[in-house]
């Protein structure tokens, strides 16, 4: 029997009740399935900080680092200032374990409701590629006179020939993989960003050369923005950058059903992956038994694709897409007609 070893970060607010739920679904499909999960529960989270004023220890890293993959709940404390937990657990198990591939389907399941007009699941269902260790969230620049009349902030954008190449090699490979329209767009903003993004699309072009299959094209970011709402499926496959990755996925979450619905993927093909659901810890929520889990077991359900139980993966994929044409009212929380626990068995029973 195969085993994995996963680690499991359920996180703050209503993290640890979406997490109880995806891993109340790991565990039946992997006992259908014939393999084992070992999970270990890490305690990275708002809560610690506060009592300890450990972010991340040379003992969590290591702990981290011995898994072949890890489920996140969610990271988000309303009483440590914003941007302390994001940088210092979210960015820093990022970059310290090369997570450079951000991965986000955005998929429009039926039943589910969208804010475009007459789109439904037959023209969202496209998959961004977001480069994720580089950019603007480096941290480059500093400050100049801060807090003087004449102060000056510079934020400096990092890319790298090797960082930004391996992005777009493995967005041709998942768009081969994936092989629905096999079309690879890259989304930058060439007419203004004319140092970093003629990188990007010199970069591309030349790659798009060991890719005779694959169809590309290139479209600004603000466009990409305009023909995500008014023509979704004009996508299949978009590789970006790290700060319009991040921008284009929160658009991309609102048109599938929002955020109780979108996962992703916190990818390093040669090491330790994350996943989690995109929404956060939603503090106002907790203990309600309210928030929608859809999203973490959708979470779970990449971790497992990645990991190569893509039959189990899938059987997991089609209980959501069933639980969300038969069953849930909406994928807002308090609007499901069941609560987050009711979810999680609901799923269960349909795998």
């Amino acid at each position: 029997m195969k085993n994995y070893s996963i680690g499991v970060i359920p996180g703050d607010g209503t993290g640890p009740e979406v997490v109880a739920e995806s891993v109340k679904v790991l565990k039946a499909i992997s006992a259908q399935s014939g393999f084992n999960l070992d999970l270990e529960y890490l305690d990275f989270c708002g809560d610690r900080y506060l009592k300890t004023g450990i972010l991340l220890s040379d003992e969590d890293m290591e702990k981290f680092k011995s898994k072949q993959a890890v489920l996140l709940g969610a990271i988000g404390h309303p009483d440590v200032k914003p941007g302390i937990l994001e940088k210092g657990i979210l960015l820093a198990l990022r970059f310290a374990f090369d997570q450079y591939i951000n991965l986000r389907p955005v998929k429009l399941y039926e039943g589910v409701e969208t804010p475009l007009k007459d789109k439904g699941a037959d023209d969202i269902d496209f998959v961004v590629v977001r480069e994720n260790t580089e950019g603007l969230y480096t941290g480059g620049g500093g400050f100049l006179k801060k807090g003087t009349p004449d102060e000056v902030a510079i934020q400096e954008s990092i890319n790298t020939r090797k960082g930004v190449e391996r992005c777009i090699r493995f967005a041709f490979e998942y768009t081969r993989k994936r092989n629905k329209r096999k079309k690879l767009t890259l989304c930058g903003k060439t007419n203004v960003l004319t140092y970093a993004f003629d990188l990007w699309e010199r970069t591309f072009y030349k790659i798009s050369e060991e890719y005779p299959d694959i169809t590309t094209d290139y479209a600004h970011v603000d466009a990409t923005c305009m023909w995500m709402v008014k023509n979704p499926e004009y996508f299949d496959v978009i590789v970006t950058d790290n700060m319009f990755g991040d921008i284009i996925t929160d658009l991309g979450a609102v048109i599938q059903g929002g955020m109780g619905i979108a996962a992703g993927g916190n990818i390093n093909p040669f090491g330790v992956s994350m996943f989690e659901p995109i929404g956060g810890s939603a503090p106002r929520y907790t203990g309600m038994n309210v928030i929608n889990p859809l999203a973490a077991i959708a979470a779970g359900q990449m971790m497992l694709e990645q990991l190569g139980e893509e039959q189990a993966a899938a059987a997991i994929e089609n209980a959501i897409m069933k639980a969300v044409r038969k069953d849930l009212k909406s994928m807002s929380a308090g609007k499901m007609g069941m609560g987050t626990s009711e979810v999680g068995d609901l799923i269960v029973s349909y795998l």
